[in-house]
């Protein structure tokens, strides 16, 4: 690795990123998962998705390597995030160039259709969100799931991220495919700035309402022109699955860590009020949750 500089580990798995000098390449280290992850990229690389462009791959010192073209330095979390920082606010631009990153996502899934097959399980981590929370695992939250499965029903599957958000998005395309699976078309994007209410209000920013409206209507637009329908109307559906993936994986296995108990009840609290809202209007009004300081204040 002399001549890589070490960047960052890897977040829930195995391995490193390392950049080159010159921060044209950056270099992922891993095991299987990072090999499937790769060969995965290559696929969708064919297929016209906003990714990486894959420009070498193997293995050394027992490792697996990829190699992958950069598509710049910041993400538009991290632009947003600045944003916060100087004046809080983000600037609409960082938000029109997430619309238009989705846009292009969007069309090159909607030209690539798979056939019908199970998604719900993986995207949402279900297994383990019943394993961790077996109260949660009820008639009523069974029934809901079903109501999402029968409205998406009606949506092309496509090879989706599964973990989309601001932090893998820059405004040369989409990283990280780690997760990557079947999803209805617009699962990955359309959530994209809701998800920010999951995190708890830690990371500095928020975004408007008027720039939520704003990047849907740009999505729309794109979708009704490619399937002749606005997917918005799924947004519901879509958030009420990401009320799983957040609460996935995380109860703590350490009894003395109070700040993860009391994040994971948290993450519990912000799946019961999105399993209320979604049951009572088919919609999850996510500027309703509540930051982790004032869930913390609240729960002590």
């Amino acid at each position: 690795m002399s001549d890589w500089e070490f960047v960052k580990d890897r977040t829930a798995t195995q391995g490193a990123v390392w950049r080159s000098a010159d921060g044209q390449l950056y270099k992922r280290t891993g095991g299987e998962d990072l090999r499937k992850e790769i060969e995965f990229q290559r696929l969708v690389t064919g297929l016209g998705y906003p990714v990486p462009e894959v420009v070498g791959s193997g293995t050394e010192k027992g490792s697996y390597f990829a190699v992958e073209r950069s598509l710049g330095t910041a993400s538009l979390h991290d632009e947003a995030i600045a944003d916060a920082l100087r004046d809080g606010a983000i600037r609409d631009e960082v938000i029109s160039a997430a619309a238009g990153v989705a846009s292009r996502l969007l069309r090159a899934q909607a030209g690539h259709p798979l056939p019908t097959a199970p998604w719900f399980e993986k995207a949402a981590f279900a297994a383990n969100v019943f394993e961790e929370n077996p109260d949660l695992d009820t008639l009523r939250v069974r029934e809901m799931v079903k109501r999402a499965l029968a409205r998406t029903a009606e949506l092309p599957l496509v090879h989706g991220h599964l973990d989309y958000g601001l932090p893998n998005v820059l405004v040369r395309g989409v990283i990280d495919w780690q997760h990557h699976g079947p999803v209805p078309l617009g699962y990955d994007v359309y959530p994209a700035l809701d998800i920010v209410a999951f995190k708890g209000g830690g990371k500095g920013y928020s975004v408007r309402p008027a720039q939520r409206t704003a990047y849907t209507s740009t999505l729309d637009d794109t979708t009704a022109y490619l399937i002749g329908r606005r997917v918005s109307k799924h947004l519901g559906d879509f958030l009420f699955v990401k009320c799983f993936f957040f609460l996935a994986l995380m109860r703590p296995t350490d009894p003395a860590r109070h700040d993860k108990h009391i994040k994971w009840q948290y993450r519990r609290a912000l799946f019961t009020m999105g399993l209320d809202q979604y049951e009572s209007s088919g919609t999850i009004d996510t500027d309703s949750f509540p930051t982790l300081a004032q869930f913390t204040d609240d729960y002590w």
